[in-house]
């Protein structure tokens, strides 16, 4: 089954085939209203389920989008909605909404429920965020960064600041997938999962865990962040005060390559962890980086509906 619950279920090739076709059908909609369907519609006749544990505006109104965009239907569904609110097992959930639709996107907290979900299912499963990663939205930085420095992915010098998280994992994961080097300036204590490390490392990629914002940022292509205290997670002033360090402003900017490009996958907590200059600057890219999600979900889900 193509499920997509990390981009290693892609594999190099397929990660390139989907950043490929993400640049491809975007080119060819030209200028055309958001709501007009491609002409070649691909998944005419497809549905959609995704649902939702926790909230979303980019996530769930991209794909809602991407599906119209390539001639399918989504149906959107927050947990609430369906019987898992009340007891139904995630297996059964799965088996159920197999029998009734051609593609499954889940937006979970927990990574280990989404991989029990799509164990059970028998149509293909697409993570829209857990709290072990997020794929959808590394696909959209990676097609992003493209668009921005005219030339593939690779090679390029990424810098992650602030939080070792899901996206972060992500990330590092891509630099593995699509050989370009990352390094992360992170507080002690906040470091991403050392086995995305150890994976991205094993693949050949130069992946480098650092404790200083600048030594981070110095020479990179692109630099990305997050917010500190990420969604479902209670506030902590001890891990604010931590991340203070490592906000992205003008001079941390300036230590990066003069055409340096600055991700974020938004929201943004403004006066956290990226300053209001940075984030409106002409170096930023965040507002492209969000349209870009629908270019990059349709991309994943005629990866997933079209392989066999």
């Amino acid at each position: 089954m193509p499920n997509l619950l990390s981009l290693s279920d892609a594999g190099a090739a397929g990660l390139r085939a989907i950043l490929d076709a993400a640049h491809a059908r975007k080119a060819a909609r030209g200028a055309r209203p958001h709501g007009a369907v491609d002409d070649d519609a691909p998944l005419s006749g497809r549905l959609l389920a995704s649902i939702f544990e926790k909230p979303s505006t980019r996530t769930r109104i991209s794909f809602e989008v991407a599906m119209r965009q390539l001639g399918g239907a989504a149906l959107t569904l927050s947990a609430g909605d369906l019987q898992l609110g009340r007891g139904e097992t995630l297996e059964d959930t799965a088996r159920v909404l197999s029998g009734m639709v051609d593609c499954i996107m889940v937006r979970a907290r927990a990574h280990s429920e989404l991989e029990r979900f799509a164990r059970a299912a028998s149509v293909p499963v697409i993570n829209g965020l857990t709290d072990r990663c997020h794929p959808c939205q590394a696909v959209a930085d990676l097609m992003t960064v493209e668009e921005r420095l005219g030339r593939p992915v690779e090679g390029t010098r990424w810098a992650w600041l602030g939080d070792g998280n899901n996206v972060a994992h992500s990330l590092v994961e891509a630099a593995g997938l699509l050989r370009f080097s990352i390094r992360l300036g992170t507080p002690p204590g906040y470091e991403p999962d050392a086995a995305f490390v150890a994976a991205a490392r094993a693949r050949g990629a130069e992946v480098e865990v650092v404790h200083d914002a600048f030594a981070a940022a110095a020479g990179a292509d692109v630099i990305a962040t997050d917010a500190w205290i990420s969604m479902g997670q209670e506030g902590s002033t001890a891990k604010i005060a931590a991340m203070r360090p490592f906000q992205v402003g003008p001079m941390l900017m300036a230590c990066a390559a003069p055409h340096a490009i600055f991700l974020h996958c938004l929201p943004a907590h403004r006066g956290e962890e990226v300053t209001d200059s940075v984030l409106d600057g002409p170096q930023s890219a965040a507002w492209e980086e969000a349209a870009n999600r629908v270019h990059a979900q349709k991309a994943i889900l005629l990866w997933a509906c079209r392989t066999p």
